[in-house]
């Protein structure tokens, strides 16, 4: 990339914003139908305006739940997929794309205070947005496991219950996905890369690099 200006854009109502979660799903879609045409409007203004006074190299549209949309505004020379190309499970409650999760991460059960439950260490890893459930990591593997409402993801421990947390012991490792991207990059220093059921690599995050960028 040379030094010409350029822009860059996100559309919130659509970009992380699921519309597909079973609850309220009637009114984002709505708001989003209805303000289709206004950001169309907007962001052509913008970059015509811009382009009145100087030359863009690019403009830049997203996140992930706008991309179908983002890429059919003839203002927009190229899309960004940002935290959907780990697809978090956020990115589940989506009608216009099914997502194929790309990364996990593993904790210890270092507890065991109850035959159904069993303590990971840490977990509190929560995606930036409003603090609900969607934006907290959710165990998968193994299957059949889920948060204590009163406590949820937290910093230090993360109770899990379920009939699969009768089989675990200390030492045992649960797999989460994450909500989006960032939680990670913030907290672990590499991404070990699989192949099938082979490692073959590894790729620094940013955290991993030394840098923070917010």
């Amino acid at each position: 990339m040379n030094d010409e200006p350029a822009t860059v854009g996100y559309t919130t109502l659509r970009g992380t914003t699921p519309d597909h979660t079973g609850s309220g799903d009637g009114v984002i879609r709505w708001m989003q139908h209805q303000s289709q045409d206004e950001l169309l409007a907007r962001r052509g203004a913008i970059v015509a305006g811009l382009r009145e006074i100087t030359h863009l190299e690019f403009v830049n549209g997203g996140g992930t739940g706008s991309l179908e949309y983002t890429a059919a505004d003839p203002a927009v020379t190229e899309t960004t997929a940002g935290s959907g190309l780990l697809a978090g499970h956020l990115f589940d409650g989506y009608r216009a794309f099914t997502p194929a999760p790309a990364a996990a991460f593993a904790l210890e059960v270092v507890r065991k205070p109850l035959d159904d439950i069993a303590v990971v260490l840490g977990g509190g890893w929560i995606a930036s947005g409003p603090p609900v459930a969607s934006r907290q990591p959710r165990p998968v593997w193994p299957p059949g496991l889920k948060t204590l409402g009163r406590e949820g993801a937290g910093e230090v421990q993360t109770p899990l219950q379920g009939e699969s947390a009768r089989r675990l012991r200390v030492g045992d490792r649960v797999w989460f996905r994450h909500a989006k991207s960032g939680e990670l990059s913030e907290r672990v220093d590499r991404y070990h890369l699989t192949l099938g059921e082979s490692l073959v690599g590894e790729a620094a995050t940013y955290r991993g690099e030394g840098k923070s960028f917010l």
